[in-house]
């Protein structure tokens, strides 16, 4: 399970950006959505995750908007689940509370940070995660309208000849898009950053070995 804390940065300057993030999340009933996002405190966003790539979508559009601290922590939450995200408890909402403050603590672009098991195999994962997901996040993060615009064509499952004629471009304008917006990288590494999340999610206890 995956537990993600998002925190905005510098709101009381930049005012309240929550509703602006809530409505760009994954809501209830979407897949890989456990306990939907909700404002726990403040200008802070909670949810609780069971899918990889859903993680990821999370990350990465909190990366598109920018300003958001990103902390991701992995492992079991307590059970019955409860209504909402700001009733959860558990390991993985610890771990997320950790990985948020240090994500906040990072200096310069991708905010995000993964906490795993203290030890052992799902901990070098959770750290590996870590590592391709700041790596995503500051494409992300440096993409411009004009490579999201392609981007989410593409993602659509548009051919880049249709994202040209759709955009009302020529198909080489595209292509020169699709080079500038390291689309071909974050598709190809993606795979990579979901496996390593789920491993660092596999039944392992602290001391890395199996409960």
């Amino acid at each position: 399970m995956w537990v993600l804390t998002l925190d905005q940065r510098a709101s009381r300057r930049r005012g309240d950006r929550v509703p602006e993030l809530l409505d760009a999340l994954p809501r209830r009933g979407a897949p890989g959505v456990v306990l939907p996002f909700d404002r726990t405190v403040g200008d802070e966003v909670q949810g609780v995750l069971d899918d990889a790539t859903t993680v990821l979508d999370v990350a990465q559009t909190a990366a598109r908007l920018g300003e958001w601290s990103v902390g991701i922590g992995v492992g079991p939450v307590d059970e019955p689940l409860p209504a909402s995200t700001r009733e959860g408890s558990g390991a993985a909402f610890v771990r997320a509370r950790e990985a948020v403050e240090r994500a906040k603590r990072r200096a310069g672009d991708a905010p995000v940070a993964v906490v795993g098991a203290a030890r052992g195999p799902a901990a070098d994962r959770a750290a590996e995660a870590e590592a391709v997901l700041r790596l995503l996040s500051g494409v992300a993060e440096r993409r411009t309208d004009a490579g999201w615009e392609v981007v989410d064509l593409l993602r659509a499952g548009l051919t880049q000849r249709a994202t040209a004629e759709r955009l009302g471009v020529s198909a080489q304008a595209v292509s020169q898009r699709v080079r500038a917006s390291m689309w071909a990288d974050e598709a190809a590494a993606r795979p990579l950053a979901a496996r390593l999340l789920e491993e660092a999610d596999a039944d392992m206890d602290d001391r890395g070995t199996t409960a």
